[in-house]
């Protein structure tokens, strides 16, 4: 497997492995291609990765900034990150994401914040940090990874590319 930075002739199978990975996800609201498209559109992705085996694109993930209440600089958001459902429990999705982590590291980041499943990204290191909140979403979905001591407080805040809805 290797991954890579996408390419734009990577953009249309990234969609197609993004609309395949959330084709029977119960709490998906199948707008997550249009999210990455919005986000590719406004300079917003600030990394976007594919994970491609025998030159097959067959996972995909995205990192943006967010804003946070407190001022804080430096935060990004994780998501989408989508994997061919026969490809998934392979450990794609956890390379994906542990290799944009690094590179969010590398270009200062502090830290990472998502909605997602909780036995899944507990175990990757993120957690509820109850002094981040992102509004409409229970806390107990939302996690963040903090990549130095200072955790900023307040209301998170995705790009708004994360409302597009086609």
């Amino acid at each position: 497997m290797i991954i890579r930075n996408e390419t734009i002739s990577d953009i249309e199978a990234i969609s197609k492995v993004t609309i395949a990975a959330f084709k029977n996800f119960a709490i998906s609201n199948h707008t997550e291609q249009f999210i990455i498209n919005a986000l590719r559109e406004t300079n917003a992705l600030t990394i976007s990765l594919v994970a491609e085996i025998d030159g097959r694109i067959v996972g995909h993930i995205a990192f943006s900034p967010v804003t946070i209440s407190d001022g804080a600089i430096g935060w990004y958001g994780l998501g989408p990150v989508s994997v061919l459902p026969e490809y998934q429990k392979k450990g794609i999705g956890k390379s994906l994401i542990s290799e944009g982590l690094s590179l969010l590291k590398k270009l200062g980041g502090q830290g990472c914040v998502l909605v997602g499943h909780p036995d899944y990204y507990k175990r990757l290191g993120f957690q509820n940090i109850p002094a981040l909140v992102h509004e409409g979403v229970p806390q107990e979905v939302f996690f963040a990874l903090p990549f130095t001591e200072k955790v900023p407080k307040g209301i998170v805040v995705f790009h708004e590319g994360f409302l597009a809805k086609g």
